[in-house]
């Protein structure tokens, strides 16, 4: 028996073990009366091999979705999540990076993106459009979800183009117009709106299409807004709805109370060209009415889509948003709303707590597109993780109006690692001093 066992830890562990001669009547004897096999000592890199692949070391994490928002380490190995601790040995780990000072958190998720790039066309679906991975990992964000910029027929060869060759996750609603977000009169197309050709696209790819999306949308009609929820109700995924012009025949409370169904999404929150509030600067009660029935709103800033004359009075009033997002394009990322963490700091400075702040940038959105094994840091999880640095100061923070609110605090994105891999470094937190591994040079 002893022999046996020998032979298979030789095998599986590599153990390069030594055999006494063993004769047959040795090996037929009893148990206590054979001889002891003894294996050569184990190789040190055995016995040395860390445990983890890399240990974030005293940084404040904050994970809303498993309520954590204290001082831990975090611990790596193979891209996924294995242990969350109060203190982990330093000698358990391949690589350390020391994070004292430093909030971790969940990699963001933006789910209103513009990133159909390199088509050549001068609309959305090319040149407005930007790259993922050169615009994401800066800011912290390891997932993203394209808003509608590709339609039902232009979708799979913005997958092949984008989706397919980019580091970054990202996902995608398809527009109800078939040719997408192609500017003018492409956008009002209601012949090319198809519901079903819609719903048949997201079928074929169900691991990258969360959803369907219209915008834009300046007839005075519901039919936009009915075969996107009608793509929505065939493939049995959300819709998001940039609303278009607010016309009197297509009234806000009509859509908001009995158009949008429980998990769909209103995107653009605070854009000056909605009603959301009254004459007396309230927030229309029809708003609240629909956030309880389980429409969820989404800030979406854009370069034309957040003010402070909205975004203020509605917080102080507890109109906030279920999840923060950008409306990345060429246009937003150059003017006020620049990365999802300037967003971020901005609710920051409007009151909303930090841990909010990360709930609404990671497992929220992460619940709206129904991906919940992202947007946390569970055990298991995959290693998507943010570090960002909280600094006090003078600070201001520009509406698409171009109207400035001062600020005390904003959010840094010093590391963004995606899988366990280090994407993103501001101040070479993971990386070694050059003069340790300089040749010494002699006088």
């Amino acid at each position: 028996m002893r022999i046996t066992i020998a032979i298979l830890l030789s095998a599986v562990l590599g153990w390069n073990l030594q055999l006494e001669s063993v004769p047959r009547a040795v090996a037929s004897a009893p148990l206590s009366a054979r001889p002891l096999i003894k294996p050569r000592s184990l190789p040190l890199a055995v016995l040395t091999q860390p445990k983890y692949d890399l240990l974030l070391k005293n940084g404040h994490v904050i994970d809303p979705k498993n309520n954590i928002n204290d001082v831990r380490d975090v611990a790596i190995s193979k891209g996924l999540i294995v242990a969350i601790e109060k203190n982990i040995a330093p000698s358990t780990a391949s690589k350390v990076v020391d994070l004292k000072g430093l909030y971790v958190a969940p990699g963001l998720i933006d789910i209103h993106v513009h990133v159909y790039a390199g088509t050549g066309g001068k609309s959305y679906t090319g040149d407005l459009s930007v790259y993922p991975d050169g615009h994401g990992f800066r800011a912290c964000t390891t997932t993203m979800a394209d808003a509608g910029t590709s339609g039902w027929r232009n979708f799979e060869d913005f997958k092949q183009r984008v989706i397919d060759r980019a580091k970054t996750r990202v996902f995608a609603f398809i527009n109800i117009v078939g040719n997408g977000m192609g500017g003018g009169q492409i956008e009002q197309n209601t012949e090319d709106m198809d519901a079903q050709s819609a719903a048949e696209m997201a079928k074929k790819y169900p691991e990258v299409v969360v959803g369907f999306k219209t915008a834009h949308y300046a007839k005075p009609d519901w039919t936009a807004v009915d075969r996107t929820l009608e793509a929505g109700r065939l493939a049995n995924l959300p819709i998001m709805v940039d609303y278009g012009q607010v016309l009197p025949e297509r009234p806000h409370e009509e859509f908001y109370l009995k158009k949008m169904r429980p998990g769909d999404i209103y995107t653009h929150l605070y854009r000056k060209f909605d009603p959301t509030l009254d004459e007396n600067g309230k927030v229309r009660s029809y708003l609240f009415e629909a956030k309880k029935r389980g429409v969820i709103f989404d800030v979406g800033h854009g370069g034309g889509s957040f003010v402070w004359r909205y975004a203020a009075p509605s917080m102080k009033q507890g109109f906030a948003p279920d999840s923060i997002s950008t409306d990345l394009h060429v246009g937003s990322m150059n003017a006020g709303m620049k990365d999802i963490v300037n967003v971020m700091s901005k609710f920051l400075n409007l009151g909303m707590p930090l841990q909010e702040v990360i709930l609404k940038s990671t497992w929220n959105p992460a619940k709206e597109i129904r991906r919940e094994k992202l947007g946390h840091l569970t055990v298991g999880a995959p290693a998507d993780v943010a570090v960002f640095k909280l600094e006090r100061g003078d600070f201001g923070f520009v509406d698409s109006d171009k109207m400035l609110m001062k600020g005390s605090q904003r959010l840094a994105c010093e590391m963004t690692l995606m899988g366990g891999n280090v994407m993103w470094d501001l101040n070479g937190r993971g990386s070694e001093p050059w003069e340790k591994t300089a040749p010494s040079v002699k006088n």
